[in-house]
């Protein structure tokens, strides 16, 4: 990090908080760009619960391939995200 140096000669206190306050707002948001949100996990009776289908139609596209399963010792789990993005836009 590149440290700047600057005189506080005829500046007042107001507007050396709001040059501070400034120089953190920015870093925040360069690390908040960083960040990312967890992957939300949903279980299959979420998912059933979600799309409104029941299990066997859920195991049926498990079989087709279209939602992939995650497996967590003998338990199955779903991406929302992909499960998301599966939708497709229908005119």
């Amino acid at each position: 990090m590149e440290m700047k140096s600057f005189q506080l000669i005829n500046l007042t206190a107001e507007d050396f908080r709001d040059t501070i306050l400034e120089g953190v707002k920015k870093e925040l948001q360069d690390f908040k760009k960083e960040i990312k949100e967890p992957e939300e996990i949903l279980t299959r009776k979420q998912v059933c619960e979600l799309l409104q289908v029941n299990a066997s139609t859920l195991h049926n596209w498990r079989v087709k391939k279209k939602l992939t399963p995650y497996l967590l010792g003998n338990r199955v789990f779903y991406k929302r995200s992909e499960i998301m993005g599966q939708f497709v836009k229908h005119n």
